[in-house]
C-alpha cells in the first residue's frame, strides 16, 4: 500500500476515531483510494473481539444498486437492452400490473429513479422481512397508480431496482447474483463481495439511544428485493470498486460508459439541491467538491463510497450500526482530508511526438459572430474550444476516425465539430452543431447563417 504522509494518516485516524466514538458504532472501517490504488485503511471497534480489517465483510445496502446498474449498462453496450424502451419489453410472462402499469417505465428511468414508482415494496418493510412474502415480481410493486408520472421528477425507488435485477436475469437467463459474480466481481478481483455473508463478517447491531447497550439485528434474505440492497462487501473490495468507478475496466465497462453513469441523469430533489442521481450512482457537492458514489443502509449496517474524479480520490466508510453514524459525511471527510493535505500532483506536460500541420492550422482565434473563442490542440490530439474571456460555452473534443470531433463536456457534450474547407482547399470555418465559427468576426461573405451585412463594420455615424 502506497504511503500517505504521517500527518495525513493521523488526521484520517482521528476522523474515524471521532466518528466511531461519537456515533457509538460497534465497529467501523475507513479507507482511501488515490488514483486507483488503496493508500490508507484503518478501523476502530471490534468484531468477535478482534479489530476489523479490510477483509471483514459488512452489509453495504444500497451500494448494491451500483453493481446492478453496471450489469444493465453491460447489456446496453452489447445492444441487448435499449434504455429508452419500457422495461416490460424485457420481462416476459409478467402480470397485468407490470404490463399495463409500472412496467411501462424505461430502464433509463429505473436507473435514475425517475420512473415515478413508489419508494418501497408493499406489505411489511422489505428490509426486515423474508423475501418469501414477495415471491413474484409483481409482489414488489404496490397496487394502483404510481405516485408520480414517469420521467417528471426524481423519486428514489427500491422496487425499481428489483425490476432491473429481474431484467438482468431474463436477458441473461441466469440469476442476477451469478451474472454479477462472473461478469463483474471476478474480472475486478472482488472475491469478498457476495449475496450472503462469509466469515469474517460483522454482526449488525442497533445501539440504544439512551444507553451504551446493543441489540442484535436479524439478517433477512430479501428475495426479489435483493438487487436493491442485499450485498455484503469489504473495504478492500470496495477500494477496487472505487477504482473501477473512476476509470472503468476493459473486461467490465469502458471508461466512457462509466463516465456516462456518473453524469447527473435526474433533476435534483428540491429538498437537497446539491444532490442528484446518475445511472445507478448518487451525486453530491460537499464544500464545493463534486462527489459521486452511493450510500447504503440495512438493519444493523451503514456504508458509503464517495469518489472525487477531480482529486483522483475515493473515501469508503463501513460500520455495523443501524443509525446514529453519518457514514456519508465520513466518506466525504476522508476524501477532503487527503485532498487538502496532499493535493493531486498534475501530470507532467509533454508536447506532441509529431505535429500534424492540418491540426495545427485549426488552432488559434475563432469567432462565433462577434464573440472570440480560442481553439487549442492538446498533446493527446484532442481539441479544446473556450471563450477568450472565460465566460460562456466551451468544451473538449475527441477526434473521431471520420475526421470530425465529438464534444466531451460542457454545452457541446455529444455535439459534432466539423471542419469545412473553403473552395481553395484550406480551412474555411468550423461547424459545431450548426453554429458557425469563422476566422474573423462577421467577415464579408462569411458563411454565417442569415448572411452578413455587405457594408461590413462601420462607425455609428454611418
Amino acid at each position: 500500500m502506497e504511503e500517505l504522509l504521517p500527518e495525513t494518516r493521523r488526521a484520517l485516524l482521528h476522523r474515524i476515531a471521532t466518528v466511531q466514538a461519537e456515533g457509538r458504532a460497534p465497529a467501523l472501517v475507513g479507507a482511501v483510494v488515490r488514483d486507483g490504488r488503496p493508500v490508507w485503511l484503518d478501523a476502530r471497534g471490534t468484531v468477535h473481539g478482534q479489530r476489523p480489517t479490510g477483509d471483514t465483510q459488512f452489509r453495504i445496502g444500497s451500494l448494491t444498486k451500483t453493481f446492478v446498474a453496471v450489469m444493465v449498462m453491460r447489456l446496453r453496450d452489447e445492444g441487448l437492452v435499449d434504455l429508452a424502451e419500457p422495461v416490460v419489453r424485457y420481462l416476459p410472462d409478467t402480470g397485468a400490473k407490470l404490463r399495463d402499469g409500472v412496467g411501462r417505465a424505461t430502464a433509463h428511468q429505473l436507473l435514475s429513479h425517475t420512473s415515478g414508482l413508489a419508494a418501497e415494496a408493499p406489505g411489511p418493510w422489505w428490509e426486515r422481512t423474508p423475501g418469501e412474502l414477495r415471491p413474484r415480481l409483481e409482489d414488489v410493486v404496490p397496487e394502483g397508480p404510481a405516485p408520480h408520472p414517469a420521467g417528471r421528477r426524481f423519486h428514489y425507488s427500491n422496487p425499481g431496482y428489483a425490476l432491473l435485477g429481474a431484467l438482468v436475469e431474463h436477458v441473461r437467463g441466469e440469476d442476477w447474483a451469478g451474472v454479477l459474480r462472473r461478469e463483474v466481481l471476478e474480472p475486478l478481483g472482488m472475491r469478498r463481495t457476495s449475496l450472503k455473508p462469509r466469515p469474517p463478517h460483522a454482526e449488525g447491531w442497533a445501539v440504544h439511544p439512551w444507553a451504551d447497550v446493543l441489540l442484535a439485528e436479524a439478517v433477512q434474505e430479501t428475495g426479489r428485493m435483493a438487487p436493491a440492497g442485499q450485498l455484503w462487501s469489504t473495504a478492500e473490495d470496495l477500494s477496487r470498486w472505487a477504482a473501477f468507478l473512476a476509470a472503468g475496466h476493459p473486461d467490465v465497462l469502458s471508461a466512457d460508459t462509466v463516465a456516462r453513469m456518473r453524469e447527473p441523469a435526474a433533476p435534483s430533489d428540491p429538498g437537497t439541491p446539491a444532490s442528484g442521481y446518475g445511472l445507478g450512482l448518487q451525486t453530491t457537492c460537499v464544500d464545493g467538491r463534486q462527489l459521486v458514489g452511493h450510500s447504503g443502509s440495512m438493519p444493523g449496517f451503514v456504508a458509503t463510497l464517495w469518489l472525487s474524479t477531480a482529486d483522483g480520490l475515493a473515501g469508503i466508510a463501513l460500520a455495523n450500526a443501524t443509525s446514529g453514524l453519518a457514514a456519508a459525511a465520513l466518506a466525504a471527510d476522508l476524501v477532503a482530508v487527503v485532498a487538502e493535505r496532499e493535493p493531486r500532483i498534475p501530470e507532467e506536460w509533454r508536447p506532441l511526438e509529431d505535429v500534424d500541420t492540418r491540426l495545427l492550422d485549426l488552432t488559434g482565434p475563432w469567432y462565433w459572430g462577434a464573440s472570440p473563442f480560442v481553439l487549442r490542440l492538446k498533446a493527446d490530439r484532442s481539441l479544446e474550444l473556450q471563450p477568450m474571456d472565460g465566460k460562456g460555452r466551451g468544451s473538449r473534443f475527441r477526434a473521431e476516425p471520420d475526421g470530425t470531433w465529438t464534444g466531451l463536456d460542457g454545452y457541446y457534450a455529444g455535439e459534432v465539430l466539423r471542419v469545412v474547407q473553403s473552395p481553395d482547399g484550406r480551412v474555411g470555418h468550423l461547424d459545431l452543431g450548426t453554429f458557425v465559427f469563422t476566422r474573423k468576426p462577421y467577415a464579408p461573405a462569411a458563411p454565417v447563417p442569415g448572411g452578413v451585412d455587405p457594408r461590413g463594420w462601420r462607425g455609428a455615424s454611418h
